[in-house]
């Protein structure tokens, strides 16, 4: 098919991109700096400059294409609302679509939306699900909760650099995934016709606390850990003080987010009529254990080749 994907550069959006590729699909993705898409062209997507602020940029991205991939987000960097920027983007890329007859739309949702309508991420992915129900397209809706790269550097780096690692709220188990799964299910979407008009979960093999993953990252790296817990309250206070300037207004919006990851409640869900919708096998999904050991091992791996190197040149500056 003929797939433009939304938010290539992100996480998501690149795993997306390099799997559609391989699948046999024809992928083009839509860019705000081509320039810092370049890896793309070079895998051998088609870069078009456009921005979900921009209709006219939206309409030139769209012809001759049969389906779009959005994976697209706000960044915590973006100046003013994510209403500004997600809502009235996803909008107009919807408006798009129907101008170019674009029916098929996979998007890229979070689990448990419809709950958390007073977390501005959480509203718009609601709204933007209920606006794809009301529609006449050919939808499939991936309900999704946190990436397993974001750990990295939230926990996993903090642990094998011996520095904090900043938690939040009540521990809240989570069912991590890696990007490359969450991929995965994209790209299976757009040759089963059992995902259309469906909205699925899809979330990792089961859920982990912050504590359980710290754990985990002592044990692979053969560090102690120092956690520092950061109480509701004081998260509620620092919202309050962005909030109250206009430019941090997007760090206002995600600091509410500690009301969703911050709850208690698992984020987890039920995955037997997932893989069976998008024609997956359980088994090839990546457990959080494996990653995590993964990227100990490679990263360890470095540090002893640099470590052997130094050594080398220490010994070249011998006297004898």
């Amino acid at each position: 098919m003929q797939v433009l994907v939304i938010g290539a550069t992100g996480t998501l959006g690149r795993q997306i991109a390099r799997q559609a590729l391989d699948a046999g699909h024809q992928v083009r993705c839509m860019v705000r700096s081509p320039r810092k898409a370049s890896f793309l062209q070079e895998w051998g997507c088609e870069l078009t400059r456009g921005d979900l602020l921009e209709p006219d940029s939206l309409d030139y991205a769209l012809e001759g294409q049969e389906a779009v991939i959005d994976a697209a987000t706000a960044r915590a960097s973006d100046p003013g609302s994510s209403y500004d920027i997600d809502w009235t983007g996803k909008l107009n890329l919807l408006n798009a679509c129907e101008r170019a007859g674009v029916k098929r739309f996979v998007f890229v949702s979070l689990l448990g939306a419809e709950q958390h309508r007073d977390v501005p991420l959480m509203d718009i992915k609601h709204c933007t699900e209920q606006a794809l129900i009301n529609s006449d397209f050919d939808y499939t809706i991936l309900r999704c909760v946190a990436f397993m790269q974001g750990l990295i550097s939230q926990i996993a780096i903090p642990v094998l650099e011996n520095q904090t690692v900043w938690v939040s709220g009540t521990p809240t188990p989570i069912a991590y995934m890696n990007t490359q799964d969450v991929a995965r299910f994209a790209v299976a979407a757009l040759g089963r016709s059992e995902t259309i008009r469906q909205a699925l979960p899809v979330v990792g093999p089961r859920a982990w606390s912050t504590g359980e993953i710290t754990q985990l990252c002592e044990k692979f790296c053969s560090k102690s850990a120092r956690v520092f817990r950061v109480r509701p309250f004081l998260l509620r206070l620092m919202q309050g003080v962005a909030s109250f300037f206009e430019p941090a207004v997007n760090v206002a919006e995600r600091l509410s987010f500690d009301k969703v990851i911050g709850g208690g409640t698992p984020l987890d869900a039920p995955m037997e009529e997932s893989y069976a919708a998008f024609g997956l096998d359980p088994a090839d999904t990546t457990g959080l254990e494996s990653y995590l050991r993964e990227y100990y091992d490679t990263i360890l791996k470095r540090l002893r080749e640099m470590e052997a190197d130094l050594d080398k040149d220490a010994k070249k500056k011998l006297p004898f």
